[in-house]
């Protein structure tokens, strides 16, 4: 196994961190990885801004749901998807930008941003730093987007904390195999693999919580995924969208 590998496989996500800065150098090798990651017909639709000021760090932690590690990291970086600069090239070229209405524009960008993000998590973690990804950061997308001072057509995807972690959480295990990998089509026959895995879930739960019975995967993703619930921690995305001009009109009923 090559050292590339050994680190993907080793990721885990902190949520605690050193008062320690990371090197300029680092930062940028991390920017420079993010930025080299393919995008959709090199259309290079995403941006990151890059926060290192303590206040600025307080109040968009405020923003995420109050996650105390967004202050704690000595840098946090927010990604976006971005079609600002398709705009402009559609300016210069004198061409109609219409296609900012159909809704596989959201999935270019959300895709886009999430192989970005992922080039940045293992060039981190190949450093010897730790990260954390913030989800959070759509909890409140209008305030995000006036505090960030992003143009219309750019949309906030995900943050991401990134320095010298500790209390090493463990690595969370996956599900097995045969619930990720697939020959040749989809076998939808996973109910006994994911029962299976709840009991391996909670064992490692059980040890990295000294609960007695801990939630297992399922109720774990079941509460989480529940419409009221998951609506409250995330209310305005679709205010969100619709702002930045992201109306995907072309949807049919």
């Amino acid at each position: 196994m090559n050292e590339v590998i050994k680190t993907l496989t080793s990721h885990r996500s902190f949520r605690h961190f050193e008062d320690r800065e990371i090197s300029t150098e680092q930062l940028d090798a991390i920017l420079t990885s993010a930025q080299a990651a393919p995008t959709w017909i090199h259309g290079q639709q995403v941006s990151v801004i890059v926060i290192k000021d303590k206040a600025r760090k307080q109040t968009l932690a405020s923003l995420c749901g109050n996650q105390k590690h967004i202050i704690e990291a000595p840098v946090f970086l927010i990604f976006c998807a971005d079609f600002y600069r398709t705009k402009l090239a559609s300016k210069i070229e004198q061409i109609p930008m219409e296609a900012i209405h159909d809704v596989d524009m959201l999935l270019v960008g959300a895709t886009d941003v999430g192989i970005s993000l992922s080039n940045a998590i293992a060039a981190s973690e190949s450093l010897g730093l730790q990260i954390v990804p913030i989800g959070g950061i759509r909890k409140n997308p209008l305030e995000v987007i006036e505090y960030l001072n992003l143009p219309e057509y750019v949309i906030p995807i995900c943050g991401l904390c990134i320095g010298y972690g500790y209390n090493d959480p463990g690595h969370n295990p996956r599900l097995p195999n045969e619930a990720f990998i697939h020959q040749e089509v989809y076998n939808k026959d996973q109910e006994q693999i994911i029962h299976t895995y709840n009991k391996t879930y909670q064992e490692h739960q059980r040890k990295l919580t000294d609960h007695e019975n801990p939630p297992t995967w399922t109720a774990r993703v079941a509460s989480f995924y529940k419409g009221k619930h998951y609506n409250d921690r995330y209310p305005h995305v679709a205010s969100m969208l619709k702002k930045q001009g992201f109306t995907c009109d072309d949807i049919k009923n």
